[in-house]
């Protein structure tokens, strides 16, 4: 995990307040604490808030609607149509020249999957959906899982783990907590099932751009990581892998992220609020 150095200063002639003050207290105990600019205020929280619920509305959407024969590019046109629809916009759009609204990922595809004509949903298919949305300037990211009709018992395993990675992860994103337990928390839950968790992508702070710090690692780096502070946003998204963690990016596209052995991968994904008493969903 990259680190970001301890700067968490008051500006001149402000007086300390009571979280000012336990902060500096950490810092000064060598605890790694984020900088100002990650905690956000509680004008910048709803503004979140409310690009999440339409981040969720849009995933509920394709929920109601993913089928066996679905080409890829229906689910894009889904979550264009009815981001804008709604007054917000598709953050994958155009970043970094991606070409759609969403990205689709199915079986041995890890993220980052680009929806296509040729790409059409088959009984069997695991696929996540990554919707990030910008409302008001604000963004908010989730993905889900959907298995396409019945599918393998390896399949089914691997999508239920992925989804109590996160849950685990997220209960160990404690305010006044580290980072580095979060990662742990998964790391093991994966490895008890016999899985492995990607090491190459990460979740992120997200809120006033698509991506920001601090990045969330979901293995265990064996390091407590950045302190845990009530206003940060971020991501937990773990995927992972039926087989080996490593990936590799498909050449033609330079998008798709793969499994190296070809095996299934399965990822969700919530953009989570640290509180006072805990974490807020802002997005699932």
């Amino acid at each position: 995990m990259r680190k970001i150095q301890r700067n968490w200063r008051l500006p001149v002639g402000q007086t300390a307040t009571d979280l000012d003050r336990r902060i500096l207290k950490l810092q000064n105990e060598g605890h790694l604490v984020p900088c100002r600019e990650l905690i956000k205020t509680p004008e910048q929280i709803e503004g979140i808030r409310r690009a999440g619920r339409l981040n969720t509305a849009v995933l509920d959407h394709v929920a109601e609607r993913i089928c066996v024969g679905m080409p890829t590019t229906e689910i894009d046109r889904m979550v264009y149509d009815y981001t804008t629809s709604h007054g917000g916009r598709p953050a994958p759009l155009g970043y970094e020249g991606f070409p759609k609204s969403v990205c689709t990922s199915i079986n041995e595809v890890v993220c980052h999957g680009i929806p296509s004509d040729d790409e059409v949903l088959e009984e069997g298919d695991i696929v996540n959906v990554d919707c990030t949305t910008i409302l008001d300037g604000y963004y908010a990211d989730a993905s889900r899982m959907f298995v396409i009709g019945k599918t393998t018992a390896e399949k089914e395993k691997l999508v239920r783990v992925a989804r109590e990675c996160l849950e685990l992860g997220a209960a160990e994103a404690r305010p006044w907590g580290y980072l580095g337990r979060i990662g742990r928390a998964i790391q093991r839950h994966a490895h008890k099932n016999h899985c492995s968790v990607v090491r190459d992508l990460c979740g992120h702070g997200v809120g006033l751009a698509f991506h920001e710090d601090p990045e969330v690692d979901h293995y265990d780096t064996h390091e407590e990581g950045m302190l845990l502070v009530p206003g940060m946003v971020f991501t937990i998204e773990p995927m992972i892998n039926a087989g080996t963690w490593k990936v590799f990016v498909d050449e033609e596209d330079g998008w798709t992220v793969v499994t190296e052995d070809e095996r299934p991968s399965a990822q969700w994904e919530h953009t989570f609020a640290v509180t006072e008493d805990g974490l807020e969903i802002l997005s699932r």
